[in-house]
């Protein structure tokens, strides 16, 4: 049963778990069985909307999947609550509506699950519901690595590189492996990976898949209750917001991208209607708010390789296993460790504010205005975009961190600040002084030129 933009809790609750914007995983144990003394709540917020100046597809995404979500969620048996920013107006914090809902003697319960961005877990982790109500923290059940687990594997304001935490992850879960040795004999393939594209590759770059899910709805409701965004406002959105078209994304990749991902990740151009796009997987939003798992989406990239020898080779999967096993685990591992300190953490002591043609793209330079441009239009860069274009823009100019990291948090579809804030104030900007970069990623303009067409 679905219920909508009511504060009344069903008479028979006696349980309310709540379901916060990026935890969308069908797969939770949660959902194994249907109780209807169990009500799941999902709730529009403005404290999540005004944290930072957010892009509009961004908050559309997110609102769009919460809603399908509890649609999907109800139709499968389970009582879910759906809350629109209409119904949680009143409400400033997350706590104070929890505390709304919980005022009812009959609810007895109050379960979450682990959030995924320290603000969240101070909140829920301090929030005291009513006397006659008790509180249970759950897993999420997402990441490979058990959140018990990272102090394990990491130490605070120690570094920590990426390699070596891979390959204890590539061992421990048995990936890409043959016995003790890695698949192919070697770890990792990324010198293999840095082709430049020809016009023949630009020619032959795929037409993305893209979905048009309409918003519209959304964006009056933002309009209505007068909330900031940036970027272009689109009354469709192309990015996945259920399983279903997650599922299809990830598919399209492994047949269409995947033969091609590692050759031309580090690739960009300006000279083809694709160029936002290339052999990018694009299923990073899907992947943030747990509409996939990421065991399961490397699996599907090894049945790929498996299936398809001669079309795919390891370097391009390995490449991609890397970003998904590597990266996404070990910065969330540098996240937690180093939090709260690591979000003052300046070691360059960069102050310089970040220019306004972050917001509106006006720069007479060419690699800039592409990247910027294209984050406004579809709230999406990929890595290279982000690290060795306006990042190595913010690292030369000395920018101060907490402005790029506003940025970078606020204008793409994908971002939630415990894979943003490493991304961007260690392997970006060096703000954290090398605990995960072991030097600045800094580059002059031949770097762009060898990798693109920006410059030509």
């Amino acid at each position: 049963m679905l219920l909508e933009n009511t504060l009344t809790v069903p008479s028979n609750t006696s349980r309310i778990r709540w379901i916060l914007g990026d935890q969308l995983a069908m797969s939770h144990s949660w959902f194994e069985k249907c109780d209807e003394t169990i009500l799941y709540v999902i709730a529009e917020l403005r404290q999540e909307t005004d944290y930072a100046p957010h892009h509009c597809q961004k908050v559309c995404a997110f609102f769009a999947a919460m809603r399908d979500f509890a649609e999907t969620l109800a139709n499968l048996g389970h009582t879910v609550l759906h809350l629109d920013l209409d119904s949680t107006a009143p409400f400033k914090t997350l706590p104070e509506l929890i505390t709304a809902l919980c005022a009812n003697s009959a609810v007895l319960h109050f379960d979450y699950q682990r959030p995924d961005e320290y603000r969240l877990m101070c909140q829920l982790e301090q929030f005291r519901p009513p006397a006659h109500c008790s509180k249970t923290r759950y897993e999420s059940e997402h990441f490979l690595l058990p959140y018990p687990e990272i102090e394990k594997m990491f130490t605070a304001d120690k570094a920590v590189r990426m390699e070596n935490f891979y390959r204890k992850m590539r061992k421990r879960f048995d990936i890409l492996m043959e016995g003790d040795q890695p698949r192919g004999e070697r770890w990792n393939f990324d010198a293999e990976n840095r082709k430049k594209l020809k016009k023949q590759d630009i020619e032959a770059l795929p037409t993305p898949l893209v979905f048009a899910n309409d918003v519209r709805e959304i964006i009056e409701r933002l309009e209505r209750h007068k909330i900031k965004t940036i970027g272009v406002k689109a009354e469709s959105i192309i990015w996945p917001i259920n399983r279903d078209q997650a599922q299809a994304q990830l598919e399209f990749f492994c047949t269409n991208c995947l033969p091609l991902f590692g050759t031309f990740q580090d690739a960009m151009t300006c000279n083809s209607p694709h160029r936002w796009s290339l052999y990018h997987a694009r299923i990073s939003f899907a992947l943030n708010c747990k509409l996939l798992h990421p065991r399961e989406v490397i699996d599907t990239a090894i049945a790929a390789l498996d299936a398809r020898p001669s079309e795919i080779d390891l370097a391009q999967v390995e490449g991609f296993v890397r970003q998904i096993l590597g990266w996404r685990e070990y910065m969330r591992g540098m996240y937690w460790i180093n939090m709260p300190g690591y979000s003052q953490k300046n070691a360059l002591d960069a102050h310089a504010p970040l220019p306004d043609f972050f917001w509106n793209e006006k720069t007479s330079m060419r690699c800039m205005r592409e990247a910027i441009g294209q984050s406004l239009n579809t709230s999406y860069a990929h890595h290279i975009q982000r690290l060795m274009i306006t990042g190595n823009f913010c690292l030369l100019a000395g920018i101060e961190p907490s402005e790029v990291d506003t940025w970078y948090l606020g204008i793409y579809v994908d971002a939630i600040e415990w894979v943003e804030m490493p991304n961007t104030r260690g392997m970006s900007q060096f703000s954290d002084g090398g605990l995960i970069a072991s030097k600045p990623y800094a580059a002059s303009g031949n770097y762009i030129s060898k990798m693109s067409d920006y410059c030509s």
